[in-house]
């Protein structure tokens, strides 16, 4: 598939060939789903932790008799009815992270990057530029009429890169880091000619 190739100042630049395999594959959304579920469950800290009837502090003495009492039998003030006590089957340490077929996160990224283009929100860069001028790249952000997008560069430049970080809705990465929870959260994907180059040489 032909699509054209733009500037950062909006200005034609030629036009690139696509493969149809990579970009204009049906989009499967059950395995976007699947692939953004694992990309969300890695990047979990999972130090979340409550303490159990043997972690919290107290006394191990028995509070009151067994028996005669009038009340019911009781083993330890550090049980769970207690306000003291510990929680029951609280969340513990522990890694959110699985396992994900490589097949699966290839074919995901490749529904993501056909999705973009299938809607029309697949732009094809000439190159980054080096120049590092936030008030620059936000102009011609605005000129292009992007409201958020993420751009793939095979080796995006420092001087590009330190002028995105300030645009809140403008994410710059390199190819390696292309994924598909980045992709389709965000409205367009810009990607460099050598960005594109770089993708064929991933998904090959």
């Amino acid at each position: 598939m032909q699509i054209k190739v733009i500037t950062l100042d909006n200005a034609e630049a030629g036009e690139v060939e696509l493969p149809e395999a990579l970009f204009g594959a049906e989009p499967r959304a059950d395995i976007m789903a699947r692939v953004v579920h694992w990309q969300l469950a890695k990047r979990r800290a999972g130090t979340h932790k409550v303490k159990g009837m043997g972690e919290v502090s107290g006394t191990t003495k028995k509070p009151y008799r067994q028996k005669g009492t009038g009340n019911a039998r009781q083993g330890s003030l550090r049980a769970p009815q207690f306000r003291t006590g510990g929680i029951v089957h609280g969340p513990v340490v522990r890694d959110h992270g699985y396992s994900l077929n490589k097949k699966v996160r290839r074919l995901g990224l490749i529904s993501a990057l056909s999705q973009k283009a299938a809607e029309g929100k697949l732009v094809v860069l000439d190159a980054t530029g080096e120049e590092g001028k936030t008030s620059k790249l936000a102009a011609q952000v605005k000129a292009l009429g992007w409201k958020s997008a993420l751009v793939v560069d095979a080796a995006p430049a420092k001087g590009f890169v330190r002028a995105a970080r300030n645009l809140p809705k403008v994410q710059v990465m390199p190819t390696v880091g292309a994924n598909v929870y980045d992709i389709l959260n965000h409205d367009v994907l810009a990607v460099t000619r050598a960005g594109v180059e770089a993708l064929k040489e991933r998904l090959a």
